[in-house]
């Protein structure tokens, strides 16, 4: 049976080695990461307009017809679909780069392309197990608000701040999830375990890791899509960097040498 990662050995996260090792990283392949970064946009792009004008008509329809164009759903659901695909492609593709450039090696442009769909199906199914555990708390929180509030209005707020609390604490335990799912653990449905597990002794210090990496995304902002191609791929590297250091640098699910 294959159990949620824990902690091992002195895993203690030191942002500044996280944010510099992340850096060498980039500055490995920079090139490579930002052609890839590019040319995964330029994919994305049809499929978000084909899904936004989808969307668009169906919003569209006077609300007392029956049948919807299929043409509008079809487009929506192309979209959709074909979004969350190249997406899961991008991000396989960037973490795979992150992690060898870390490793000490420079990526090559197929490194970056290859697709492998175990390594997405793990990521994907995290990700939706991660939505569907939010929206129950959240349901949870908001029907405990409404029994509440129907006997005093202001205890309607209690489950709010607590579900708050808890949405902040959740969301800063799964920092890693991306490597998690692609790196540290076979199985999809051990991702949130192994993240709470390992980051918890360390949860402030992820929190500052996170705060650190919103300023370096408000950074490249300011430098409009040209900053956020940069961005992108370089807080990947720092987060893989820190995920090295709290998970260990074991490729425990074979994604590096997939393919």
């Amino acid at each position: 049976m294959i159990m949620a990662l824990t902690p091992s050995g002195d895993s203690r996260l030191r942002v500044l080695q996280a944010v510099e090792d992340g850096w060498g990283a980039f500055c490995r392949a920079p090139w490579t990461f930002l052609l890839f970064q590019a040319l995964a946009g330029l994919i994305l792009l049809p499929f978000a307009a084909l899904a936004a004008v989808g969307g668009a008509r169906l919003a569209e329809v006077d609300e007392l017809m029956a049948v919807h164009p299929a043409g509008a759903w079809v487009a929506l659901l192309v979209g959709v679909i074909g979004y969350v695909i190249v997406a899961l492609w991008t991000v396989v593709g960037l973490t795979r780069g992150a992690w060898l450039s870390l490793e000490g090696r420079k990526p090559c442009f197929a490194d970056f392309t290859r697709w492998d769909r175990p390594a997405s199906a793990r990521l994907l199914g995290s990700l939706i197990l991660l939505a569907i555990l939010v929206a129950v708390a959240g349901a949870i929180a908001a029907l405990i608000g409404a029994g509440l509030g129907m006997v005093n209005q202001a205890l309607a707020v209690i489950p709010m701040i607590v579900v708050a609390v808890f949405f902040i604490w959740l969301l800063v335990t799964q920092k890693f999830l991306i490597q998690v799912a692609l790196l540290g653990t076979s199985r999809a449905t051990q991702t949130i375990g192994s993240g709470v597990n390992v980051v918890n002794p360390s949860w402030w210090m992820v929190l500052w890791l996170g705060i650190v990496e919103g300023i370096i995304h408000s950074i490249g902002a300011l430098f409009s899509y040209g900053g956020l191609l940069v961005v992108v791929p370089l807080v990947l590297c720092i987060s893989t960097a820190a995920f090295r250091q709290l998970f260990g640098a074991e490729d425990r699910t074979g994604l590096i040498g997939q393919g």
